[in-house]
């Protein structure tokens, strides 16, 4: 019978898998206590457990409440304004622009909050397609972050992991709160873009869709200049090839459409389409979850209740720990987020080819 190893994880500095060459010292993050590196499920659930992060339900989901935000905050995200983004960012209310130095000192004060805490790192791939595709690093103070960024995004080979170097780096600190006055924001919440440093930081706001939009935003910018159009849609195919793309606003029906058990998933919400077809730029869902039944949407409803989910902002039992999907009382923008590999009816790949329908769904 093999031993079984005991340790003191207060003693170590790295845990998980063999950690990247490529260190937190690259992002000026030091005195870091425990760098948790590319934990899978079962241990980014424990740490989050212990640390209050959440609950479990009924049948095994993890479930977190985001506070203020329950969605996202546009009029707290800001591109960083230099010489390499001036002319090619479309500059207004949706694209705000912050100097660098604003970005600099919120930067600092990032370092300086993580600084003797315990982080999470997770190492992935943004895109499907090898060929385009971006290596995304993301740094959390939360474990179920972490989680959320694991299911959310692509995973590299473990034994890929130590030679890892990010090509975008993602920094969250939902605990950090601006100051307005010095830091150039619009309240304490931040979401800064920086393209020329190739970091995000996020701060004022646990609700995860942060860290996904703020990719896709990246890969808005970066895809088209090779050859790529980045769509926001989902996507499926049928047992011919006949692969079909659906666009339309959050809410109108994309992610129920794509579930079509008859057909397979490509993804639910974020695509490229170049010379070779459209790939699913993530390895998971977001689904939107107010009013979800098992008899409308089966696959979303299981996972769910599955080990691994997050579920987000939805109302639940305290003792029964079951959920109600149809009480509103904290948002409507309640949402379950898993890894694709749960989902039966998914593609392996995330690739296809040339669409033959393109719909838009509307209410």
């Amino acid at each position: 019978m093999p031993a079984l190893l005991l340790f003191r994880e207060q003693n170590l500095k790295n845990v998980g898998f063999q950690p990247s060459h490529y260190g937190l010292e690259n992002h000026g993050l030091e005195n870091i206590r425990t760098v948790y590196w590319n934990l899978s499920a079962a241990p980014l659930l424990e740490k989050a457990f212990l640390r209050q992060e959440g609950h479990m339900t009924k049948h095994g989901a993890f479930i977190a409440l985001t506070g203020e935000h329950t969605g996202r905050s546009p009029n707290d995200r800001f591109i960083v304004e230099d010489d390499n983004t001036k002319d090619d960012v479309w500059w207004g209310e949706v694209n705000r622009p912050i100097t660098p130095d604003h970005f600099q000192g919120v930067l600092e004060k990032i370092q300086k909050h993580l600084s003797g805490k315990d982080v999470f790192v997770q190492d992935c791939y943004c895109g499907a397609n090898p060929s385009h595709r971006l290596r995304i690093r993301q740094i959390s103070e939360n474990a179920w972050h972490s989680l959320f960024a694991r299911n959310m995004f692509i995973q590299p080979a473990a034994e890929s992991l130590e030679a890892f170097e990010p090509e975008f780096t993602v920094i969250q600190a939902p605990s950090l709160l601006a100051d307005p006055a010095l830091d150039g924001t619009s309240s304490g919440t931040f979401i800064l873009v920086n393209l020329t440093k190739r970091m995000i930081l996020v701060g004022g706001s646990a609700y995860a869709g942060e860290i996904k939009k703020s990719i896709f935003s990246i890969m808005n910018y970066f895809m088209p200049a090779q050859g790529v159009l980045p769509m926001h849609c989902s996507a499926n195919v049928g047992s011919k090839g006949d692969a079909a793309i659906f666009f339309g606003l959050s809410g109108t029906g994309k992610t129920t459409l794509s579930a079509d058990s008859s057909r397979t998933l490509i993804g639910d919400d974020e695509h490229g389409w170049g010379d070779d077809g459209i790939f699913n730029f993530e390895g998971g869902c977001y689904a939107k979850t107010i009013n979800l039944t098992h008899k409308a949407e089966p696959e979303i409803y299981e996972l769910c209740h599955t080990f691994g989910s997050i579920i987000e902002n939805v109302a639940m039992d305290p003792v029964t720990r079951e959920l109600d999907f149809f009480d509103s009382r904290i948002t409507e923008n309640g949402r379950v987020s898993y890894d694709l590999t749960k989902d039966s009816n998914a593609s392996a790949t995330g690739v296809t080819g040339h669409p033959k329908n393109i719909c838009y769904a509307y209410l």
